[in-house]
C-alpha cells in the first residue's frame, strides 16, 4: 500500500517528523511518500495518509488546512492519521502541564470531513530566530526552552503503531 506522509512546516520541524515516520513506515514494508502538502496533486494514488502541520496559535497552518478541505471526500474513504508539531516539550512548570488540553483544541480547528484514526502532538524544535523579539520576550518569561524538543522514540513508537494497523488490513 502506498501511503502519503503530507506535511506543513514552518521553519523544517514537521519535515522532520514527516520524514522520520515516513521512514519508520518503510521499514515495516510500507511505501511511503514524503511531500509538502502544497505540493500533492494525485492524492487520489495513495490508499492511506498521515498528515501533519507546524502548529501555530493551535491551528495548522493554512497548506494543511486546505489540502483536508480540498481532498475531504477521498481522504473519507481512506485510513488517516494526522499528527501536530508544537510545542509543549519546550514549556516547563503550569504551562507545560496544560499542554495536553491543547491537542483537542488542534483538531477541533481542522475542517470538518475524515475521521482520523488517531492524532498525536509531537514537540517541535523552537529557536529564537523563529520568534519576533516580542514572542521571544513572552516565551521566555512563560519558562520556555529553546531547543529541538523531537522526542523521536514516541515518533517511532507512533509510526509502528500506524504500520502495524495498516498491515492487518
Amino acid at each position: 500500500m502506498d501511503v502519503l506522509v503530507g506535511y506543513a512546516t514552518a521553519h523544517g520541524s514537521t519535515r522532520g517528523v514527516a520524514e522520520r515516520l515516513a521512514a519508520a513506515l518503510g521499514r515495516a514494508g510500507l511505501k511511503a511518500d514524503v511531500r509538502p502538502l502544497e505540493t500533492v496533486d494525485d492524492a487520489d494514488a495513495y490508499g492511506a495518509f498521515v498528515l501533519g502541520s507546524a502548529v501555530h496559535n493551535q491551528n495548522w497552518l493554512d497548506p494543511a488546512k486546505a489540502f483536508l478541505r480540498d481532498n475531504g471526500d477521498l481522504l473519507g474513504s481512506r485510513p488517516v492519521w494526522i499528527f501536530s508539531v508544537g510545542m509543549p516539550g519546550a514549556l516547563r512548570g503550569p504551562w507545560k502541564r496544560m499542554a495536553p488540553i491543547e491537542a483537542p483544541v488542534i483538531v477541533r480547528s481542522l475542517p470538518a470531513g475524515p475521521v482520523y484514526r488517531s492524532h498525536r502532538l509531537f514537540s517541535g524544535v523552537i529557536l529564537p530566530s523563529h520568534l519576533p523579539l516580542g514572542g521571544r520576550i513572552r516565551f521566555h518569561l512563560l519558562g520556555g526552552r529553546f531547543g529541538d524538543h523531537r522526542d523521536w522514540d514516541a515518533i517511532d513508537a507512533w509510526a509502528s503503531e500506524i504500520a502495524a494497523e495498516l498491515l492487518r488490513a
